[in-house]
């Protein structure tokens, strides 16, 4: 099995490089434009210095037989230029406000669609949850899309402007472009020095981020606040809201002092090479070796070019913030997808595992250890056991959602190779109602239906499936809003229950798994609704999971299990006879059901 955390190394430059192809495709024909205005931007800027140096000659040259049209074309020309670089700076700052929102809906989508596509088990990996949690807030904010923006600017316009205006500098004074790239090749490097402490501050804040995340949720989320004030606990998750997050601010100040001193010594270098530019021009124009017209248009630029530099500096201080976001976020992109052969299966071959171990990422400890066992066409297996035992993981891979460890055996599922199939089409004709289903905010119609997003809306079956579920609440239609956040109706823990199960019947199936389901039903209606499920599995492959043990009577089999094995398999008399551990929680559970 490859390993779903494999991640392609990439130099930092190969990174800017991935993070502009990525953006041009996604942009379109707006980030070409985007670019070429640019590039017209920069060249216009050498322009502007060209034309105030013309306009300047003209005026000292001046004398009684200049015109008034001699002396207005020049400042004609310069005015037009400097207006046209105005225009070009709008449209370029337009067009990009408008890329980075566009295309941070298509980076999340594109992300969205690539978690579809790998494993489930990632998300058990606390690593990949935080690497997660940061790709997911570099995208919303539109940091990507700035990062993108920095890089591509850097040479469609910064160089190209320092070229051309750079061409210009050395044609008046070689050793004056000589002491400014002195005074600012110690500032890039300096930049270059704090890659490392801000990709340092991305890992150390992305655990505490996701932990303060969850405390903030604890205490105004609507799933938690009933519980949290009831029983008082408000204070104790502010408390820890408040550590996380002043942790979180403590290694962010750490982190911007040593970048802040960083830049002190960058503002000192520029200074202290604006300050000598000035005089090299000062002492230039004094010896007459360029003109006043020079003198004045490179001395009205140069704090712009200044100016400019700072500006590429900062940006390149932010990039440089982002860089180990921008990595983490190739690596979720990189992280192994879900393959195999594309087959249909054949569940009258039924589902087996043999000899199968499963181990969750950072456990030593195998969650499932070497179990074997078959479900045919037609069986109803009960699996059976305390919390933690290890049912719902067995489950996992006997429905092919996860696959065993690389020698944790073999899970064919109706003749398939969990290993070698891809498992969207093992999950065709799967379908199940879990212990912690979802209560969509959705219509009721919704609700039922998005267990089969790939055909239209059968309403007829929806009524179906809502009766066989046992489904009952008055003045609900299929268009009822369930969520009073959207000004709809809630509805009882019971009736979310039978609407999950209504959901389960409602996708075509061959294979069908009640895990946990019954949370919120009396007894009485448990077992109810598993002689429906008994009933509604004929001719199937049914599972049903479960630590209470009042209705397990009915399956075909019963499987017990204890700490990630399978310690006995038969019917509920035989194991009451040969199993200690089944007879010892039946016994426990028989006053629950008055069955002694």
């Amino acid at each position: 099995m490859k390993n779903e955390l494999t991640y392609r190394a990439y130099s930092k430059l190969a990174l800017c490089k991935r993070a502009c192809i990525q953006y041009i495709k996604a942009s379109k024909g707006l980030g070409i434009l985007e670019q070429t205005i640019a590039i017209i931007n920069a060249l216009s800027f050498g322009i502007v210095i060209f034309a105030t140096q013309n306009l300047f000659d003209v005026v000292t040259n001046a004398n009684y037989s200049t015109s008034f049209w001699q002396l207005s074309v020049p400042l004609l020309v310069l005015v037009a230029f400097i207006i046209i670089r105005q225009i070009l700076e709008g449209a370029e700052e337009y067009i990009f406000d408008y890329l980075s929102y566009k295309n941070m809906s298509v980076y999340m989508s594109e992300l969205q669609l690539k978690l579809s596509r790998i494993s489930p088990k990632n998300f058990e990996n606390s690593s990949f949850l935080d690497n997660l949690k940061r790709a997911k807030e570099f995208l919303e904010y539109e940091e990507f899309g700035l990062f993108v923006y920095s890089c591509l600017r850097f040479f469609t316009f910064y160089l190209v402007l320092f070229v051309s205006v750079g061409f210009y500098l050395f044609n008046l004074s070689p050793i004056l472009i000589l002491v400014i790239l002195i005074a600012f090749v110690p500032a890039v490097l300096g930049q270059i020095a704090q890659i490392k402490i801000f990709s340092k501050l991305g890992d150390e804040n992305a655990p505490l981020q996701r932990q303060n995340d969850y405390y903030k949720k604890a205490i105004i989320d609507k799933a938690f606040f009933k519980e949290t004030r009831l029983l008082g606990g408000f204070n104790y998750f502010y408390k820890l809201f408040s550590s996380t997050l002043t942790e979180i601010n403590k290694n962010t100040y750490k982190t911007d002092k040593k970048a802040f001193l960083i830049r002190a010594l960058l503002s000192t270098v520029s200074f202290v090479g604006l300050g000598a530019s000035f005089f090299i021009l000062f002492s230039e124009v004094i010896t007459g070796e360029i003109s006043i017209g020079a003198f004045a248009a490179v001395f009205a630029s140069l704090s712009q070019i200044f100016s400019i530099v700072e500006q590429l500096l900062t940006r390149f201080s932010k990039g440089i913030k982002r860089i180990g976001n921008l990595e983490n976020y190739y690596r979720l992109l990189d992280t192994h997808e879900l393959d195999g052969e594309e087959q249909g299966p054949n569940f009258d071959l039924g589902v087996r595992a043999t000899d199968t171990s499963f181990t969750y990422f950072g456990k030593n400890e195998a969650a499932i250890k070497n179990i074997t066992i078959e479900i045919k066409k037609g069986e109803t297996l009960a699996i059976v056991g305390e919390n933690g035992a290890g049912k719902t993981t067995l489950v996992r891979l006997l429905t092919a959602i996860y696959t065993p460890d690389d020698n944790g055996g073999i899970v064919k599922v109706g003749g398939l190779d969990t290993k070698t199939t891809n498992p969207s089409s093992i999950l065709e004709e799967i379908s199940g109602v879990f212990q912690n289903f979802q209560n969509y905010k959705m219509t009721m119609q919704d609700n039922v239906s998005i267990s089969d997003t790939k055909n239209p809306v059968n309403q007829k079956k929806i009524e179906i499936s809502l009766k066989e579920a046992d489904f009952n609440a008055k003045n609900i239609t299929f268009d009822t809003m369930l969520s009073s956040e959207f000004g709809g109706v809630e509805l009882s823990g019971g009736q979310w229950q039978r609407l999950a199960i209504a959901r389960g019947l409602y996708k075509t199936n061959q294979f069908i798994i009640l895990d946990e389901p019954t949370s919120a039903i009396d007894p009485i209606e448990e077992q109810k609704m598993y002689n429906q499920f008994k009933e509604l599995s004929k001719n199937k492959i049914g599972v049903i999971v479960t630590h209470r043990l009042g209705s397990v009577k009915l399956a075909d089999k019963i499987a017990v299990m204890d700490k990630g094995k399978l310690i006995d398999i038969g019917t509920h008399d035989e194991l009451l006879n040969k199993c200690s551990k089944y007879k010892e929680m039946w016994q426990a559970q028989a006053e629950w059901y008055k069955l002694r």
